[in-house]
């Protein structure tokens, strides 16, 4: 039987990723602290967050009246937790479904890169409206692939909820900001290596907010990008305490 062509990318890639070597850490990485396993609401009123301070995000480029983002991310022995906070005045978001082109709305990312001796790595989004988009990202001599490998069962699937302050949730309403809460499990993660993360190991990662203001972008994130949100050699580190 001859293996499909793009299963042979797929295992020649992952046959030379030890040739590979590890990217430095930044020099200021963000601590993840350890925390046990709680509930999500959306809003990150859960006390386990008071244990961390909210780490900011610049404004990259702007169209409106800038908004205050910022995150908060911490780490159980099963998974790893995000939170996020955006100053908004109205919620440009439309999709109702997940696995969507949801970065083409407000959204919020995250871009996970645990072991840098391979340039495969995870992208998360979620909307203000509570829908999500996952993929694998995997970098084959140049060329940027994106994956959605994985059926979400068993303790695989990402927990994630949203809340919207000043307003409602729903498309075209006017608020004053929103939050978005997300539990990411580390046996999803596993493809991407160095999983479950121990204390003192380093992940490479980026943040980032879209915001629409009649259909023209601007974004914040965590560390500063050239071009494009798959910088990954511009990314911050989270260090796990």
């Amino acid at each position: 039987m001859k293996l499909s062509t793009a299963l042979l990318v797929f295992l020649t890639f992952f046959s030379s990723v030890g040739l590979a070597q590890e990217k430095p850490l930044d020099g200021n990485p963000v601590t993840v602290k350890k925390t046990t396993d709680f509930e999500l609401t959306g809003d990150g009123k859960n006390s386990s967050w008071e244990s961390t301070q909210w780490v900011n995000m610049t404004q990259r480029k702007q169209l409106g009246a800038p908004g205050e983002t910022k995150f908060k991310v911490l780490y159980s022995e099963k998974g790893i937790y995000f939170l996020f906070y955006s100053e908004d005045t109205s919620l440009d978001a439309s999709i109702l479904a997940d696995n969507k082109h949801l970065w083409k709305e407000d959204v919020v990312e995250v871009f996970l890169w645990a072991d840098t001796t391979k340039e495969v790595y995870f992208e998360y989004e979620l909307s203000p409206l509570n829908y999500e988009l996952p993929l694998m990202v995997m970098n084959i001599e140049g060329q940027r692939h994106r994956w959605q490998p994985w059926f979400y069962e068993d303790n695989r699937a990402i927990l994630h909820q949203t809340a919207v302050q000043g307003g409602s949730k729903k498309s075209g309403a006017s608020i004053k900001s929103w939050t978005a809460e997300f539990f990411i499990p580390f046996s999803l993660l596993l493809p991407i290596g160095q999983m479950p993360p121990k204390s003192g190991t380093a992940w490479k990662a980026n943040m980032y907010r879209m915001d629409y203001v009649n259909k023209k972008g601007m974004y914040w994130s965590w560390k500063k990008i050239d071009s494009s949100f798959h910088e990954i050699h511009n990314f911050g580190a989270l260090l796990f305490e």
